[in-house]
């Protein structure tokens, strides 16, 4: 009598159950993801949320969420503290802080057009001696 939901092609908990087309979709958009971070591993690349993944896999006690929130905290401190003008030292990986830049005139690389750049500050990073040597192979 009464209908079975999985014999109309219907999942999902709650009143508005998930179609096999949106499963589907998922399966295919986790397809699309997961193929454009091997793309960026083989260039050289990592974004924040492949970071966070990584973290979470290397430390299988913490939940992903909580992964998630210390790795944006990590990266906010360093940036307030590079807003307040501070510099941000991580022994062996390097440091971070801030360059002023004073007011010159630039030209326009298309027209050659003299062009007044006003002062500012740009985020600098010198990495480390352990981070170099890394890189180097000595280890």
């Amino acid at each position: 009598m009464g209908l079975d939901p999985l014999s109309k092609g219907l999942t999902g908990p709650g009143p508005f159950p998930k179609c096999k087309k949106e499963s589907i979709r998922q399966k295919d958009l986790q397809r699309v993801s997961a193929e454009k971070s091997r793309e960026r591993q083989e260039r050289g690349k990592m974004i924040r949320s492949e970071l966070i993944q990584k973290v979470a896999e290397e430390n299988p006690h913490l939940y992903q969420r909580d992964v998630e929130k210390i790795v944006n905290t990590i990266f906010d401190e360093i940036v307030e503290a590079l807003a307040a003008g501070n510099r941000v030292e991580l022994r062996g990986f390097g440091a971070f802080s801030v360059k002023h830049r004073e007011a010159r005139v630039g030209r326009n690389p298309r027209t050659g057009e003299s062009v007044s750049v006003e002062e500012k500050h740009v985020p600098f990073f010198k990495a480390g001696k352990l981070l170099r040597d890394r890189l180097n192979g000595k280890e």
